[in-house]
């Protein structure tokens, strides 16, 4: 595949984004996202109603982010090569039909089906990210991205207590009802805001501009480890968050969703926090960043497992967990993004799978774990995953440590367009 800096360029506008922009890109990418995660605390109402298995509700969990992955290989890509504006609010409108889907499922098979679709469309979330980074100004690319990605963060935390709290008042269905409504309004505003008459940053067809994914991950080593420890890391998020309602909800506890979800609450401090590792990664600390937070996600399920004899330390847990996950995902998008500026949207498509893979497995073997072996069975779990991602990080770092867009400065955005043709 032959990439021209032309090509990179045709994306790139002269004044970057406002504020303002970038709080509308992160605000609407935060409800975009929270659409996939307001089942994680009402797994236990969803199991009761359709007469689900504890052991097997973690599908509704996993066939979410199966769709999400499908969408992250066959739609995110579309944004290099099709009007982003368009592929944005034509995925809003399919959105709101596919959540009123899943408020008015009445079996099993059209529930599955309706969270799939779902999910497949919620990757308009990363056509927002790409979109951002491409009209970002190149000195301002790390911090705008951190900014949306605090959005998803927030987007992602704020759904298990909205969920939570919509659920006690007007049951699980309600959530979904509410959720479509929003989508709706926000899909309005997006018609508005968004940029016209931006070009595509790429001219491939779409087969080719499929193809050149994996070509990108499996040529680009670095491309490659931070793919492979976002699958580690998101496969760890997913196992605590899917499987925390089932203890909390059981006795001695017996918290209800709206309980649970507040628990969100606590991992927004660690996650917003982590904002700021996108700006370290811009002055180039990005492996340094990314091995201090892999350890502290380690350190995390040490105190996740006092759990139920302390809650003050499993909150603690929790709010070192969110931070470590969210600050290495930061940085690992700032590295990516500043490899091929042409191939922003394949890039985070790429990425982006192997976080719906881990979220998928995290939550799968999550709740089999819990069913098998307890809450103690999750934790080991969270603890093999932290470290698996730990240890690839300490044998891979050196990967690309001599390169300039492993370090993200700035000045070497205008070189790396050119990256492809060698």
């Amino acid at each position: 595949m032959q990439e021209t800096c032309d090509a990179g360029q045709r994306s790139r506008p002269v004044g970057g984004l406002s504020r303002t922009t970038t709080l509308i890109f992160a605000v609407a990418a935060g409800l975009r996202v929270a659409n996939i995660y307001f089942a994680q605390p009402l797994l236990d109402p969803i199991a009761k109603d359709f007469g689900i298995p504890a052991a097997a509700i973690g599908l509704v969990v996993t066939l979410t982010q199966i769709g999400y992955g499908l969408g992250l290989i066959f739609i995110v890509p579309l944004g290099d090569i099709v009007d982003r504006r368009r592929l944005v609010v034509g995925q809003g409108l399919l959105s709101v039909v596919a959540l009123l889907a899943v408020a008015t499922a009445t079996t099993e098979a059209v529930l599955f089906a309706s969270l799939a679709v779902m999910g497949m469309l919620a990757v308009a979330v990363q056509v927002l990210v790409a979109f951002a980074a491409a009209l970002a100004a190149p000195a301002e690319r790390g911090k705008v991205v951190g900014s949306v990605t605090g959005g998803v963060v927030i987007g992602i935390l704020a759904a298990r207590v909205v969920a939570g709290g919509l659920a006690d008042l007007g049951g699980w269905r309600a959530v979904y009802v509410t959720s479509a409504a929003l989508t709706a309004v926000m899909v309005g505003l997006l018609t508005l805001v968004l940029p016209r008459k931006i070009l595509p940053a790429s001219t491939d067809g779409y087969a080719e501009t499929l193809r050149s994914i994996p070509a990108l991950f499996l040529r680009d080593r670095v491309l490659l480890v931070r793919g492979v420890l976002a699958l580690l890391i998101f496969a760890t998020f997913s196992a605590f968050w899917t499987a925390i309602v089932l203890p909390l909800s059981a006795a001695p506890f017996n918290y209800s969703s709206t309980q649970i979800g507040l628990l969100s609450v606590v991992g927004l401090a660690g996650a917003t926090a982590a904002m700021g590792a996108g700006r370290l990664a811009d002055r180039g600390f990005a492996q340094w960043t990314t091995g201090s937070a892999l350890s502290l996600l380690l350190l995390s399920w040490a105190m996740i497992a006092c759990l139920p004899s302390s809650i003050p330390l499993l909150l603690v847990g929790v709010i070192v967990l969110d931070l470590a996950v969210q600050a290495v995902h930061v940085t690992n998008q700032s590295v990516i993004f500043a490899r091929h500026p042409e191939a922003r949207s394949r890039l985070v498509g790429g990425y982006m799978v192997f976080y719906s893979a881990g979220s998928a497995i995290g939550a799968i073997a999550a709740t089999t774990a819990y069913a098998s072996a307890g809450w103690d069975g999750v934790c080991w779990l969270g603890a093999a995953f932290s470290t698996a991602a730990l240890l690839t990080w300490a044998t891979t770092r050196h990967v690309g440590s001599g390169d300039a867009s492993e370090r993200v400065c700035p000045r070497t955005v205008e070189r790396s367009c050119c990256r492809l043709n060698g």
